[in-house]
């Protein structure tokens, strides 16, 4: 069964997702979906199996411009995650599947996600998905507060 998370899900998405994204702390990630799940232009969904939760999808909307796409706004997954023991059984093609149903729902024409360079398992999972590779970029960052020639 998947069901659209709600309000007191922040603990079982945050348990899932600091396993995804490890450099934050479950709480942390509790914090942040406590705001996240009260934005309409954001969705999480729950994948249960036996009534024990083992899987989840982020997807928002984004209105700015996303790489590769025409329309706005884009529904976009922001990330996806299935307990290892539960992997290569569908779930996540489920997961994926409720996202793309909210996006349709929201007004959405395109669906897009990415991925790093390196993560091959999650390009594998796109392609597999039906998504075409848009572009390949390498993103750079500077900071500021740290340049000795400021002048202006």
């Amino acid at each position: 069964m998947i069901r659209k998370a709600i309000s007191g899900d922040e603990r079982i998405l945050a348990e899932m997702a600091v396993q995804m994204w490890d450099s934050h702390t479950a709480g942390e990630l509790e914090k942040e979906f406590t705001e996240t799940l009260k934005d309409e232009k954001t969705a999480f969904f729950i994948k249960y199996v036996n009534h024990n939760h083992v899987g989840f999808a982020q997807c928002g909307l984004r209105c700015d411009y996303v790489e590769g796409t025409e329309t706005s706004p884009v529904g976009y997954l922001e990330g996806i995650f299935v307990l290892p023991a539960y992997r290569s059984n569908g779930y996540a093609k489920e997961l994926l599947s409720a996202c793309e149903m909210w996006a349709k729902r929201m007004g959405c024409k395109e669906f897009a996600s990415d991925c790093k360079l390196d993560n091959i398992g999650s390009f594998k999972f796109h392609l597999a998905m039906g998504f075409d590779e848009a572009n390949r970029i390498i993103c750079f960052t500077k900071n500021l507060n740290k340049r000795k020639d400021d002048t202006l």
